[in-house]
């Protein structure tokens, strides 16, 4: 890999605000658009921050998203977790077709616009219990552990038919997995646990199957049917993924709309607004912080650089949905915008499989939020309110809120 540019000592981390990535990466689509990186371990590779770019490198077959050929951007892989990076049976989003395409197609069937919309009135119903729990208890209120959390959390236990009776124990491993501050023992730890909690929750589907997702894919019969192993990924993966991305954007996404006062005002006004509000926050926030991990199977050129068979590559989601050549005034908050294809989900054969639930949770969630809790603001000053910056998935660890009591 040759270039004329000092490679970046690490991937970018310093915001200059709490809802804006690191200031570098505007500097770096104007100069260096592909840059080269020093990973932790001392691999180099690349960094990626314009958005044609980002997008083109996603929907490329070059681009492996097998961890085991990658480099972790943030830290070094402890030695005792190198094992558990080779590809696992069911793991779809380190996959590569045509292993990826057989899960994939088992589940976009549960997962269609159709079918995710049919739910909004169940997931109402859960939004609106949850307000009504917030009211009941009084201002002020933690907006993350009385709503943003417990909804999605709710939602996908139902989805998947695991017992809700046990978020406790498997939100705080999911933290564990998501933090950059685990340590190996804990981390492997926490792998087992869940393991072997999804593992029960296979066997008491094959003995009683229920409605759920998870006991349809128990079921399957013939060459669509499923070992235990491939259960327990594709069961631990939709279980993370399905409550902790859209609870950190509720959380967030609350935390920006009350950071902007207008923009807040434009939306109560005009609840109809939600569906694009939705997408810019998505688009202005990107809680996948640090972007996404690709690896070269072949050389593909760039940029103007070309990237080597087995170069690393970070495609930065953040930096590309700021790119001010496809977004105009990227760096302001617009819930009007006209939607202009944000990478906030991914792009290609990897695109968020659980993205439309996520848009139904947050629509209602948004919506009967402003409606059940007027005035609602922050109890603290916003500087108190403490980030979830050491996770791979950005958001609000905590959101102590007030509003107008009824009278």
């Amino acid at each position: 890999m040759s270039t004329s540019y000092a490679p970046l000592a690490g991937l970018p981390r310093e915001r200059a605000s709490v809802f804006d990535p690191p200031p570098v990466y505007r500097r770096l689509q104007a100069t260096e658009p592909v840059s080269p990186l020093t990973f932790p371990d001392g691999r180099a590779g690349w960094l990626v921050t314009r958005y044609d770019d980002v997008r083109a490198l996603l929907a490329d077959p070059r681009m492996s998203s097998q961890r085991s050929l990658g480099a972790n951007p943030i830290r070094l892989v402890p030695e005792e977790l190198k094992p558990f990076l080779q590809p696992r049976p069911g793991q779809f989003i380190g996959l590569d077709p045509p292993e990826h395409t057989r899960y994939r197609r088992l589940l976009t069937g549960q997962f269609t616009v159709r079918r995710m919309n049919a739910l909004q009135p169940r997931v109402t119903e859960i939004v609106d219990e949850h307000l009504q729990a917030m009211r009941a208890a009084g201002a002020p209120a933690d907006l993350v552990s009385a709503f943003a959390l417990p909804v999605p959390s709710l939602v996908i236990c139902e989805l998947l038919g695991v017992p809700y009776v046990d978020r406790a124990e498997f939100q705080q491993r999911s933290r564990l997995l998501l933090s950059l501050t685990s340590e190996g023992p804990e981390l492997l730890r926490a792998r087992g646990e869940f393991r072997a909690y999804m593992l029960e929750l296979v066997r008491a589907k094959r003995a009683a199957p229920g409605k759920d997702l998870l006991s349809g894919l128990v079921h399957l019969e013939g060459p669509d049917r499923l070992n235990d192993e491939e259960l327990i990924n594709i069961g631990l993966l939709l279980l993370i993924a399905g409550h902790e991305t859209t609870a950190n954007m509720l959380g967030l996404g609350t935390f920006a709309l009350l950071q902007h006062p207008a923009e807040l005002e434009r939306l109560r006004a005009d609840p109809a607004l939600v569906i694009g509000a939705v997408e810019e926050l998505l688009r202005y926030l990107t809680i996948v912080q640090f972007g996404l991990v690709r690896v070269a199977t072949e050389d593909v050129v760039a940029g103007g650089h070309t990237i080597t068979r087995g170069d690393a590559v970070v495609l930065s989601l953040p930096a590309a949905n700021r790119d001010p050549a496809h977004f105009p005034d990227p760096d302001r908050l617009d819930l009007g915008r006209e939607y202009a294809g944000h990478l906030a989900f991914g792009h290609g054969v990897h695109q968020c499989l659980g993205q439309q639930l996520a848009r139904v949770e947050m629509h209602v969630g948004f919506t009967r939020l402003l409606a059940a809790l007027p005035g609602l603001r922050l109890a603290v000053p916003a500087e108190q309110v403490r980030m979830r910056d050491e996770m791979f998935i950005y958001g609000v660890e905590a959101l102590p809120v007030t509003w107008k009591e009824a009278a």
